[in-house]
């Protein structure tokens, strides 16, 4: 459908011919920019965080607090709302207050709220309640880091933008998929090992966003996708 329905937007005089080896001009180019490389890695560990959750959660809120597997699905999905919900607000907010400072406040909320969390926990609070109520405060800020970051990584990259947005993805996922399997080697069946590694990755992307945001962009050209 997309083939034979989706029509070209970008104007026939400013496209330019691919093949295999500008593709890998593009993602030389792109492994070589450091503010390109530090946004997609702090959206690669928000999303890790989630995916630590992702690969936990069920065993912790239905083997540990006896959830049911419809309340669990109910549980879960309180956070997708919380995510979801949020990040509708990122071009009002954008808008009013900037990508950057609205991804610093984002990743600040993110990482402080990760890390009470964490607190309480290591302080053997094993409360459902508080845990539910302090990731979905969370995932709340994480829902505005990742579509801003994103914008940020590809907004100089507009000649190269599908060779760009074909390497987030493939970062962000396999920062997740390294994030699950430690965390993984850690799990057992209690909550701590998993709110660990969510602070963590949430602590990583707040330290990533401090050095990347405040950095000096220097003028490059891309090569053309």
């Amino acid at each position: 459908m997309p083939a034979s329905s989706l029509k070209e937007t970008r104007p026939a005089e400013e496209r330019v011919g691919s093949s295999f080896g500008t593709a890998l001009a593009g993602y030389r180019f792109l492994m070589g920019d450091r503010n390109f490389l530090g946004l997609v890695a702090i959206a690669g560990f928000g999303i890790a965080s989630f995916f630590v959750y992702l690969s936990s959660s069920s065993f912790i809120l239905i083997d540990h607090y006896g959830l049911s597997p419809s309340v669990y699905s109910v549980f879960f999905s309180i956070n997708a709302v919380a995510f979801i919900g949020m990040s509708q607000l990122t071009g009002l907010l954008s808008e009013r207050f900037g990508l950057k400072r609205v991804v610093w406040v984002a990743v600040t909320g993110y990482a402080s709220t990760m890390v009470v969390l964490f607190a309480v926990m290591a302080t053997g609070i094993d409360r459902l309640d508080v845990m539910a109520a302090l990731l979905f405060v969370g995932y709340g800020f994480l829902g505005l880091v990742i579509p801003t970051t994103s914008v940020l990584a590809m907004e100089e990259h507009g000649e190269i933008a599908g060779t760009a947005s074909a390497l987030m993805g493939t970062l962000h996922f396999a920062i997740g998929a390294v994030a699950m399997g430690v965390a993984g080697i850690f799990f057992d069946g209690t909550p701590l090992p998993m709110v660990a590694g969510i602070t963590l990755c949430a602590v990583i992307s707040f330290t990533l966003a401090k050095f990347t945001l405040g950095r000096t962009r220097e003028a490059v050209e891309a090569p053309a996708e």
